[in-house]
């Protein structure tokens, strides 16, 4: 503030703001210190206070959105204030004028009902083995002033836990809502080529929005995404934000609910920009266009791959069974993209569909486009091939999959390279006696107790190859709903002596529904992230329009004449008939028919396939490049936040319900950050309830025994519960 005060007394006015000013708005630039803080305006100073004035302050940053100076949000980012606090600075100014602005005094506004008197009776009642609850009715006060009571008499018996519903005091010696530092020496250097990639720098601060975000990174370096897609994509040119910093933006940005590159429109760029240890996180176009340059080395099927590959090796126990489904992404655009069922909206409609592959746990592990007109007993031969590639030659993995795979001919392809197979029955047979149901119970890993009525059978199911009959044999397992009587077949090649492990196996197929469930809620799954199109392959035959008009001519005139011969008939029975027209109404039947057998011949003579080119000359399909892109690092995220809420599960009673809202609290909650040597210290605020704020407590203990660096330095990660 002195020097300030020195620059601007005497002399011509200052054509810019001192050095250290922030930034607000064009024109608009603050410097704040301890001794106060000053607002220029185009290098003049417009508003200023001592240190410690928070009236003043406020009047500054209120004044500056009254003028429309600033906007709000810059005003509340560069005052270090969420923009519903100076809403509120701006509302009691209008209402009180300056006296509203002034802050008000903390704490009690009346008198304590803790008097020594009140104090000394409840330590009487609480000696002689009152409740809790007791002493409050009978001494008129709340259990949280009986609590606070007992522990001022002694403060060893009750250990305070922070409260999650008040605001957690800064860490001693760091900043709160601490700025990053600007970079812009290092955007130049990079702008030029001289800098390949800016390195993280921890921006030390306490409460810094969103840095809850950060317990994600343990998880997450097991998924081995930011290792991955570092080692694949290395022909990237000079820039300020290399593939970590891409990467990590899309991952922050998904879990704080904008999965798509719009969301970073809605997310402050200076918080999301510290969890990147940058200065600010990138913008919409800079990240679209960096992701335009890693799509154009086409290497999205080999970073698929290898988060697959490390996927197996940190969880061989799910790679047992692999579930197997397609999905379905509607397109609402222009372009010619061929059509595909969508079974959720009971429609056919222009859609890309996709192959996804997932482990026993539901979480994510291949995906790639299917081609139109695919089905998903064609993609259970690339799926065998893919999965073995996966676990190796020795183990046999059981592949499960829904009714549209139902091929016996498949099955025996299968069981031949190795694998088992696991699905519903298609067409279910007569159902089962009640007498042939037995009583099974199953334990999952998480403890919970299934209990089914199952009958075990041995089945064989008949196919046609090369025009001879030949016979899959299995073994079907089926269950019965006690209460609506209801039997579901299950068919399987599993030779396990108790049949509800394969029961169970076949009914959790349901994850994976659930994962593209929440993928498409939370993560932008169907999110068209490219308007890139690539012409579509105008040799594939479909279906040939000139057939399908001529078949529907031959169906509207079968259907006529049938309608005119049982006019015909009617009026024979009736007798209603005129014998002297019945040569000229023979001779009309006579050329109908000739007429229909001529159109059939006409449409047996058309092709009943032809190549897309000659029907849809601008058929298209939507560039999938940079689409795989995005679907891998969402996938990855997805299975991070899948291990974070296994690791809940001991620590929190309803995690079975609530583990992935109750990580979505964590991820927006504020933290402290540290630099203590070698280790970066993440302080979470608490949360919303005391048993959130323990199970919080319970993760970071586990988290910090993993001894995770943050990427791209050598900083280990300590995460702890702000207060406790």
């Amino acid at each position: 503030m002195a020097m300030v005060a020195n620059e601007l007394r005497g002399g011509p006015q200052l054509a810019l703001a001192p050095a250290g000013s922030i930034a607000v708005a064009p024109g608009v630039d603050l410097h704040e210190d301890a001794e106060g803080g000053v607002v220029f305006l185009w290098g003049m100073a417009a508003w200023c206070w001592a240190g410690g004035d928070q009236g003043a302050r406020r009047l500054a940053a209120v004044q500056l959105v009254e003028t429309a100076s600033a906007s709000q949000r810059q005003v509340a980012s560069a005052f270090g204030a969420d923009e519903t606090t100076l809403w509120r600075w701006k509302s009691d100014y209008r209402a009180l004028g300056v006296a509203g602005l002034a802050p008000l005094r903390k704490g009690p506004k009346g008198p304590s009902k803790l008097s020594p008197d009140k104090v000394d009776e409840i330590v009487a009642l609480r000696a002689e083995g009152a409740s809790m609850e007791e002493v409050a009715a009978w001494v008129g006060v709340s259990l949280n002033s009986v609590s606070r009571a007992l522990r001022s008499q002694n403060p060893a018996a009750s250990t305070p836990s922070p409260d999650p519903m008040g605001d957690d005091e800064p860490s001693p010696g760091l900043e709160a809502l601490a700025r990053p530092e600007p970079r812009s020496a290092e955007r130049q250097a990079a702008r030029a080529g001289i800098l390949p990639e800016a390195p993280p720098r921890i921006t030390e601060g306490a409460s810094l929005p969103l840095a809850g975000a950060l317990v994600i990174l343990p998880a997450l370096a097991a998924t081995g995404l930011v290792e991955a897609a570092g080692q694949i994509y290395t022909r990237t040119r000079s820039a300020f934000y290399g593939v970590r910093s891409l990467v990590l933006a899309v991952v922050f940005s998904a879990l704080l609910g904008e999965p798509r590159a719009e969301g970073l429109t809605r997310i402050d760029p200076i918080d999301l920009g510290r969890l990147l240890g940058l200065d600010r996180a990138p913008e919409v176009n800079t990240l679209r266009r960096r992701m335009e340059d890693l799509a154009g080395e086409a290497k999205s099927a080999e970073l698929l791959g290898a988060l697959a590959s490390a996927h197996a090796r940190a969880h061989p126990e799910a790679m047992g069974v692999i579930y197997v489904d397609g999905h379905v992404r509607a397109y609402h655009g222009e372009a010619d993209v061929p059509k595909a069922h969508l079974a959720r909206m009971r429609l056919s409609m222009p859609a890309e569909a996709d192959t996804w592959v997932a482990d026993a746990n539901g979480d994510g592990l291949l995906v790639w486009s299917t081609p139109p007109g695919a089905s998903l007993v064609g993609e259970l031969a690339v799926v065998a091939a893919k999965v073995r590639a996966l676990v190796g030659p020795e183990r046999r993995p059981t592949i499960a999959f829904d009714r549209g795979g139902w091929s016996p001919r498949c099955f025996a392809q299968l069981v031949g390279a190795g694998f088992d197979i696991l699905t519903y029955r298609k067409g279910p047979k007569a159902q089962e006696p009640r007498r042939g149901f037995k009583a099974h119970t199953f334990n999952d890993s998480a403890g919970r107790v299934h209990e089914y009525l199952l009958c075990d059978r041995r089945v064989r199911i008949s196919y046609k190859e090369a025009r001879h009959k030949r016979y899959f044999a299995a073994r079907q397992i089926t269950r019965l709903d006690p209460t609506s009587g209801h039997q579901t077949q299950i068919l399987t090649t599993r030779a396990d002596p108790d049949p509800a492990p394969i029961a169970h196996a076949m009914f959790s197929r349901w994850r994976q529904e659930n994962f593209f469930r929440y993928m498409r809620a939370h993560y932008g799954l169907d999110a068209l992230d490219s308007y890139a199109k690539a012409p579509d392959d105008a040799a594939r035959l479909v279906p040939n329009p000139a057939r399908r008009d001529a078949d529907r001519v031959v169906r509207e005139t079968r259907a006529a004449l049938g309608d005119a011969e049982a006019a015909e008939g009617r009026a024979a029975l009736e007798g209603r008939r005129i014998k002297a027209n019945e040569a000229e109404i023979g001779d009309a039947f006579a050329a109908a028919r000739a007429q229909l057998a001529e159109l059939e011949g006409a449409a047996r003579a058309i092709p009943a396939r032809a190549p897309l080119g000659d029907s849809h000359p601008e058929a298209a399909r939507l560039d999938a490049e940079r689409k795989r892109i995005h679907d891998a690092i969402r996938m990855a995220t997805y299975n991070a936040e899948s291990s974070l809420a296994r690791l809940l599960a001991p620590h929190y009673a309803r995690a079975d319900d609530e583990a992935r809202s109750l990580l979505r609290e964590i991820f927006a909650s504020p933290a402290d950050l540290q630099v203590k040597g070698t280790q970066l210290h993440v302080h979470v605020n608490a949360l919303s309830a005391p048993r959130r704020t323990k199970a919080l407590a319970g993760l970071c203990a586990d988290l910090t025994a993993t001894e995770t660096t943050y990427p791209g330095t050598d900083l280990t990660l300590v995460y702890a519960v702000k207060g406790s």
